[in-house]
C-alpha cells in the first residue's frame, strides 16, 4: 500500500499524520501547536487546515483558529 497524498503538495505523508514533513515544518508554530490540541475542537482544526490547503493558501500562510 502506497502513502496517502499529502494535501499541501505533490508529496506524500505518513499514514495518520495529516501533511509530509516539509509542508508540516513549514506551517506556522501557532499552527503546529493548535493542530497538535486533542480536544472537541480538533476535528474543526484540522477543517480549517484542509479548507485553506485547498483553497491554494501555502503552509507558511495557514491560520488556525483554537
Amino acid at each position: 500500500m502506497s502513502a496517502p497524498a499529502c494535501p499541501g503538495c505533490p508529496g506524500r505523508r505518513e499514514p495518520g499524520k495529516y501533511l509530509c514533513g516539509s509542508c508540516w515544518w513549514a506551517l506556522p508554530a501557532a499552527a503546529r501547536r493548535a493542530l497538535r490540541k486533542p480536544d472537541q475542537y480538533a476535528l474543526a482544526r484540522l477543517r480549517q487546515l484542509h479548507k485553506q490547503l485547498a483553497d491554494g493558501v501555502p503552509p507558511s500562510g495557514i491560520e488556525v483558529r483554537s
